[in-house]
């Protein structure tokens, strides 16, 4: 085991907090395309905050690179680049290809090759493992092998990390699979759980996010029956959960680099074959239509209170897909940006987690970050969309007119304070 050296390949939230921890341990070298990233991580920096300065200087063993032949001595190669959907929802896997374009070029015989990337089951051997050999020339389980190790960080959790969730792990070899798993536990200190094939790994991951998914569809769904009725969801949700078994899950905007994204992975490999996953489907089209039925509460409820929407001043706080973490990868509170500006209103969205710049290239959208950049601005409409620390220290009456829809998707504030909730 002391012999292995290994190259981490993306070093985004997946690949670097995993890095760092092989750094500590082995000979580990980090590679990315990003120059910019590259530089700032050199600087000893992670601007997605999941590696904290100090735990950077702690991986003595690791470097990181944008330099192809610097990781030509490697003989583990994990990759942890990200696994997108196209505008059509479809799997793109332009990332993962160029990435094993990339390791084919260096791939030595006896090498083993890792994926961490979310894929629907039968990717690696389908889809990878022939770009491997056209690069690299080896036959695969005879010159190289593969083995598949499914991520499952938490971008923001700092109690969650990712040496303290079990990691499932696999092999294209069952000998393949031992030394994966051996490897993986010099530094999950939660333990390892090796799964019979490369195939069961990969469908593991997939329906982790898809089973959450459609939980958060279901309440959602509840949601807007009970908008209708009167009744608030939140109060519901809290009668019923007194049951030792009933499943916590909150109505929300659902997006994110993996609930948002995985599910249409498996529908997708589904339909290639044939079936068509209803139930899937079905929730996917309902969550990913929440953005537009907040942003049309929202609309309806300034309507009430004799607001003049064309015009009308919109406060959205918050951009990224989660609270307290800067990540704003597939975030939908973009989608109740774009539906308020179709009613004519003008929106400002403040928010101190996101980069401005990221932003901007991402949606084509500019935001506030400091809130000395909303001194002396009065909306006429604000909405909670992300649930971070900042907004619960907000002085609202300060944002506020006289006649001020205050909405709540994220159910934070308390009830006296606000016209609605999710």
């Amino acid at each position: 085991m002391s012999d292995k050296k290994i190259a981490v390949i993306g070093l985004g939230y997946v690949g670097l907090p995993l890095a760092v921890e092989f750094g500590k341990h082995f000979d580990t070298v980090g590679f990315d395309i990003n120059k910019r990233r590259i530089k700032e991580l050199r600087e000893g920096h992670d601007r997605t905050l999941e590696v904290e300065d100090k735990d950077l200087k702690m991986a003595t063993r690791m470097q990181v690179t944008d330099v192809l032949d610097d990781i030509r001595s490697c003989n583990i190669y994990i990759v942890t680049v990200p696994t997108p959907i196209d505008k059509n929802k479809r799997p793109d896997l332009t990332p993962l290809i160029k990435a094993s374009e990339t390791v084919g070029k260096v791939l030595g015989k006896g090498d083993i090759v890792i994926y961490e990337s979310t894929v629907y089951p039968g990717a690696t051997e389908e889809d990878c493992v022939p770009v491997l050999e056209k690069f690299s020339g080896l036959t695969f389980n005879v010159d190289f092998f593969c083995g598949y190790s499914p991520e499952r960080i938490n971008p923001g959790d700092k109690v969650h990390t990712v040496t303290k969730i079990r990691k499932v792990t696999s092999g294209s070899t069952p000998e393949v699979a031992e030394e994966v798993d051996q490897l993986y536990r010099k530094i999950i200190v939660a333990g390892t759980f090796k799964a019979s094939s490369l195939r069961v790994a990969e469908a593991a991951k997939v329906i982790e996010n898809s089973q959450r998914d459609i939980n958060i569809a279901f309440v959602n769904e509840l949601a807007v029956i009970f908008n209708r009725m009167g009744i608030d969801t939140n109060e519901v949700l809290e009668a019923a959960g007194t049951k030792w078994n009933f499943l916590p899950f909150r109505p929300g905007l659902v997006g994110g680099h993996c609930i948002g994204v995985d599910p249409y992975y498996l529908t997708h490999k589904a339909q290639e074959l044939g079936y068509n996953p209803e139930i899937i489907l079905a929730g996917r089209r309902l969550n990913d239509n929440m953005g537009l039925l907040v942003a049309n509460q929202v609309i309806k409820l300034m309507i009430r209170k004799g607001h003049k929407i064309e015009g009308a001043k919109a406060l959205v706080l918050g951009i990224t897909f989660k609270e307290n973490c800067p990540d704003i990868r597939n975030s939908r509170v973009i989608d109740v940006i774009n539906e308020l500006e179709s009613f004519g209103c003008r929106v400002t969205t403040f928010d101190p987690w996101a980069d401005k710049e990221e932003v901007h290239e991402e949606y084509k959208t500019e935001i506030l970050t400091s809130t000395g950049e909303l001194k002396g601005k009065k909306f006429n409409a604000i909405v909670v969309a992300v649930a971070h620390d900042e907004f619960l220290k907000l002085d609202l009456d300060q944002l506020k007119d006289e006649q001020t829809v205050v909405y709540d998707i994220k159910s934070i504030l308390p009830k006296d304070k606000i016209d609605a909730r999710l």
